[in-house]
């Protein structure tokens, strides 16, 4: 085995094969016997920023619940509290730094540590017959709480920042097969803000695009290649010759020397709850769960998104209103631009928008194709000469597709889901583009936080794909969430 060969040839567009690096001056070399500087900055940043949320919490409540009259048992629990809430994060691995900046996992810990601590204050008082008063307590977790998780989301944003300056990163062995690995070092540099930059690959000798007879993964190579590369991580691409009893003796050999390992199951876009370790048979086995596509979990779903449609049109009444007067009297045609999409399970609806084009639009379109900035598939004009002056502003800030609301009420569309195609989208599926149809289209979802037209069809279809396989109720919250920055910024919006 090689920790530095030259890659092969597999992509000319960009080197899949990431060899040894320069590594910038402004990225020192982090001593592996000692955690790298910025993970204690990161650390010691957390606890600040959660003893600070703890206090302004208690103050909070001790202010809204006793005023400026405060007894003296009060102020010892408002002095314990903040450092218990510390405590209780801790616990719930809350200052893990695997966890650092990539994730939902760090966010999970707060909310677990506010359940644990409120529990812990309530058998406390009970045991100890302690008067607390409820509404303190009440108070002053929630607040403490929230207060922890915008401090914390501030913090990963700028954890986020140094990433992409190339500051903070893992540095990472990749080991395994040409094509495996050259997957993995595609999809571990695609996003820097989870911090992990890929210094060197490890592939068995002789391993290449055409070799029939590969050697074996070799242990002390791989130690050999971490321990000249200095890495943090190893991350073992999937292969059949580096498992069992191969891959656990050199988990134990990285653990000697503090480097932390991950396994790549080959199954790339199937998130973490789908995923789960069961012994069977003596063996730890990788369970890969079904997709939920009907039955209570999407119930929960179609009630959850017409009640928030019904809210958001009661709330924003006054500005459909609005928009569809000055829709009508900024130029001559409907106030509505209705077209025939394909919704779950083939089934054909007609989406509603706010018109943003001028009423000839559909009959000038022939003319224009030819000078799409669109994917391939989808046509799309950065400058397009159809649009009307309002109908630029209104997309702009996507306000034309807040019609699609009737359309969830009417349960032809979901709050959040894949695109909806047109018919002839749908005809030039590939096989495995279908299964984007399994659940309602949606107005927003991963490829809107994620570029909507400035991604490739390929992009777009994958990120459907992924939706589908790992749709969670609290993936749609986070995409809702996501999607009011995405909007805010009008990234590929046109």
């Amino acid at each position: 085995m090689s920790g530095a060969e030259a890659p092969d040839a597999v992509d000319s567009r960009r080197p899949l094969w990431v060899v040894p690096h320069e590594v910038p001056a402004i990225v020192p070399l982090p001593s592996r016997s000692t955690e790298p500087r910025w993970v204690g900055v990161y650390r010691w940043a957390a606890v600040g920023g959660d003893l600070l949320a703890a206090m302004l919490g208690v103050s909070i409540a001790l202010l809204t619940r006793f005023g400026y009259h405060v007894g003296s048992s009060y102020l010892v629990v408002s002095s314990v509290l903040p450092l218990a809430w510390v405590a209780a994060v801790a616990l719930s691995k809350g200052y893990d730094s695997r966890f650092y900046g990539a994730g939902p996992d760090e966010f999970r810990s707060l909310l677990r540590a506010g359940v644990g601590l409120t529990a812990a204050v309530a058998m406390t008082s009970y045991v100890t017959k302690a008067e607390i008063a409820r509404g303190f307590v009440v108070l002053a977790i929630p607040v403490m709480v929230v207060a922890a998780l915008l401090l914390r989301y501030a913090l990963r944003k700028d954890l986020h920042r140094h990433r992409v300056r190339g500051r903070c990163m893992h540095r990472v062995l990749v080991v395994g097969r040409s094509g495996p690995a050259a997957t993995l070092c595609e999809h571990l540099e695609s996003r820097p803000t989870d911090g992990f930059r890929v210094v060197a690959t490890c592939r068995p000798r002789g391993d290449s695009n055409g070799s029939m007879h590969p050697e074996e993964l070799d242990e002390p190579d791989i130690l050999a290649a971490a321990d000249r590369h200095a890495v943090e991580v190893v991350a073992i691409a999937t292969d059949p010759e580096l498992a069992g009893q191969s891959l656990r003796r050199l988990s134990w050999a990285l653990e000697q020397r503090g480097i932390e390992l991950i396994v790549s199951p080959g199954i790339i876009e199937v998130a973490g709850p789908r995923i789960s370790v069961r012994p069977v048979a003596g063996l730890s086995l990788l369970h890969l769960e079904r997709p939920s596509v009907s039955g209570g979990p999407h119930l929960m779903k179609a009630v959850f998104d017409r009640v928030v449609a019904l809210g958001i049109v009661a709330v924003l009444s006054p500005v459909l209103i609005g928009l569809a007067l000055a829709v009508k009297l900024s130029s001559s045609g409907p106030v509505l631009f209705r077209q025939q999409r394909v919704g779950r399970a083939g089934a054909e609806f007609t989406m509603l928008k706010f018109r943003s084009m001028y009423v000839d639009a559909e009959q000038r379109l022939s003319d224009l194709f030819a000078l799409s900035d669109g994917n391939g598939v989808i046509f799309k004009m950065r400058n397009d000469p159809r649009m009307t002056p309002l109908g630029r502003w209104i997309r702009r800030f996507s306000l034309d597709e807040l019609p699609q609301l009737f359309n969830v009420l009417r349960g032809d569309m979901s709050l959040v889901g894949p695109r909806p195609p047109l018919a002839e989208e749908v005809a030039l599926y590939a096989a495995d583009d279908s299964r984007r149809m399994l659940v309602k289209p949606g107005m927003t979802g991963l490829w809107q936080v994620s570029g909507r037209s400035d991604l490739s069809w390929d992009e777009s279809v994958r990120l459907d794909l992924r939706y589908v396989d790992n749709w969670s109720m609290t993936l749609d919250l986070l995409i809702l969430w996501k999607t009011v920055r995405a909007v805010f910024y009008g990234a590929g919006a046109y």
